[in-house]
């Protein structure tokens, strides 16, 4: 059991685990076993693929196709099934080919999570397409880009995306069309998505009609997700559909692997009720959560903004199963005094990946939900899932995101990626599978910088123990180096996380004439809790060495900015420091 399992209050139960890693890794990927595995060549490099796994995002539309008439999405009273969603796709999917879209043209999706979205989405890529998932949360020059770095032939989108889109439209040589949908009246120079596939009420009466016959390998090319990159213009990663299919078996053999360490058969997939409350354009919520769920039937519940208590509202009236997405998700549905209010017994797991998470959340998902925590680690790059944590193995280790996945590798590099590092030596990790991107769009430059013989670079500061389990320390940027010691962000925010009032942490650089920089942090704390800054400043010298302590320590009335994907803008937490 590690120090911080001890300090969270944690005690394995007797005869856990039942199994070790290595045991269970040779048990599930057995011959004629689900996550049985076989070697095949990708782009010249030989690499461990999911034997069982679909072969290309067809057949994950026609595995929805066969859950029938349970309900797929829900949106604010508007309930979709998966029949209902497979007729829009199919009619969708055949008029993107008569409006002249081939394989390997790209189709740009932009709009908030609403049911149109996973339409718009499997009737691109079900044709040989390549599906662009803009970011809803950049302004119009932002999506303007990312329609004329992917050479988008069609844009997608809803009314609010239009309106930011419209002015730039110009700017983008290749878009022939848009289709707006959501909109009032008839958009200027745009059809709308309703005039094709009506409204979500109208799916269901849409002609029963098959996708268009179109031949798809599973390295063929599906996606480009822009990475979230914080300085200089975004990269498009090009994901194949091997990589989005990859994960259904991905999330399955991690689940199977907890149920073995505890001694049990892992369990049936069984359909279960997702609170999805991070967006659909970020590979977490579109290759992690909705390809997977899609496969097992899952009913889907978007929101058309996060807000805890409407959360507690869908939670008990929807029976809720799972949800999450990012910590600070859990933090308020953890914190926020009106969810004694509510029944939330119905939740069996709060997940989230994107982000570090305190080790202390581990505990409280459990103690207050009595809730299974997970966790995992992932990128744009990777297609969301390298690594998975759940259950006890969580809660063991509540400072690591989990072992790879068996078709999975990693290791840890040196600063100038020329030797491997030994186990528990924090450098550089690097990722492997068949699951990593192809590379980036039209970028020769970056991809030949950062992907090596099918491993992925993945910037961030890790270390492997002696079971294979991550350690992510640090993003290498993030990295404060003070007087020539190596201070890692995360160590410092957990300690901050520990304290009973802080619900949010960061920590940052500031220059220092003589040591560099220093480090400095920005808190939120819980509704109705204190703290001052000397509190927490004496907090964290009880429990790491002085050069460690925040020189200053700024409090923040709300939670921290966040890009899309959950990640801590740490470039505007500056400001917080220049008075």
């Amino acid at each position: 059991m590690s120090d911080l399992a001890q300090a969270i209050g944690w005690t394995a139960p007797e005869g856990w685990p039942a199994m070790s890693r290595e045991d269970c890794v040779a048990a599930l990927t057995a011959p004629g076993a689900r996550f049985e595995m076989e070697n095949i060549d990708i782009r010249g490099v030989p690499t461990r693929v999911w034997k069982n796994a679909p072969t290309n995002l067809r057949v994950i539309a026609e595995l929805g196709r066969s859950h029938g008439d349970r309900e797929f999405t829900v949106y604010e009273g508007e309930r979709v099934t998966y029949d209902a969603w497979y007729r829009a796709v199919a009619t969708l999917a055949h008029e993107f080919q008569t409006r002249g879209i081939r394989k390997g043209d790209r189709i740009a999706l932009a709009m908030r999570n609403l049911p149109e979205w996973p339409v718009a989405f499997f009737a691109a890529v079900t044709i040989g397409a390549i599906c662009v998932p803009l970011n809803a949360w950049w302004t119009g020059p932002e999506l303007a880009y990312g329609l004329k770095n992917s050479g988008a032939r069609i844009l997608v989108c809803d009314a609010e995306r239009w309106e930011r889109i419209q002015p730039h439209r110009q700017d983008c040589p290749d878009l022939e069309a848009a289709i707006v949908s959501r909109t009032d009246g008839e958009p200027a120079d745009a059809a709308t998505l309703e005039s094709i596939i009506g409204t979500p009420a109208d799916f269901a009466g849409l002609p029963l009609a098959d996708l268009p016959d179109v031949s798809i390998d599973p390295d063929d090319d599906a996606t480009i997700f822009y990475t979230s990159g914080t300085t200089g213009n975004p990269k498009g990663a090009l994901g194949t559909h091997r990589n989005l299919c990859t994960n259904i078996l991905s999330s399955g053999f991690n689940a199977a692997c907890a149920a073995l360490r505890r001694g049990e058969q892992p369990p049936e997939p069984v359909a279960k009720t997702g609170l999805m409350v991070i967006p659909l354009f970020h590979v977490t919520a579109c290759s992690a959560n909705l390809m997977g769920g899609i496969a097992a039937g899952n009913k889907l519940i978007f929101m058309h903004k996060w807000d805890p208590v409407e959360a507690f509202q869908i939670i008990e009236r929807e029976k809720v199963n799972v949800t999450g997405g990012v910590p600070t998700i859990a933090w308020q549905l953890l914190e926020h005094p009106e969810r004694k209010n509510y029944d939330l017994s119905s939740l069996e797991a709060i997940a989230y990946g994107g982000a570090p998470a305190a080790p202390e959340l581990v505990r409280k998902i459990r103690e207050v939900f009595g809730a299974l925590p997970g966790n995992g680690w992932g990128m744009t790059e990777t297609m969301a899932t390298v690594t998975g944590h759940s259950s006890e193995d969580y809660l063991n280790r509540p400072d690591s995101c989990g072992p790879p996945v068996a078709v999975a590798d990693l290791k840890i590099m040196n600063e100038d990626g020329t030797a491997e590092l030994p186990v528990g030596e924090v450098g550089e990790l690097w990722a492997r599978g068949p699951m990593i991107v192809k590379g980036y769009w039209n970028n020769p430059e970056a991809t030949a910088a950062t992907f090596t013989d099918g491993w992925v670079h993945t910037g961030d500061l890790a270390k492997l123990d002696g079971e294979g389990f991550c350690y992510i320390v640090d993003r290498a940027k993030d990295m404060i180096i003070r007087g020539g010691e190596n201070i890692y962000s995360s160590e410092v925010e957990n300690v901050l996380y520990d304290h009973p009032a802080v619900t949010d942490a960061a920590l940052i650089g500031l220059p220092h004439t003589q040591l560099g920089e220093e480090p400095a942090a920005v808190v939120h704390l819980a509704p109705g809790e204190q703290a001052s800054e000397d509190e927490l400043r004496a907090w964290v010298g009880e429990r790491l060495a002085k050069f460690k302590i925040p020189v200053r320590i700024a409090f923040s009335e709300d939670t921290l900015p966040r890009n899309a994907n959950g990640k801590i803008l740490k470039k505007d937490l500056q400001s917080f420091f220049t008075s």
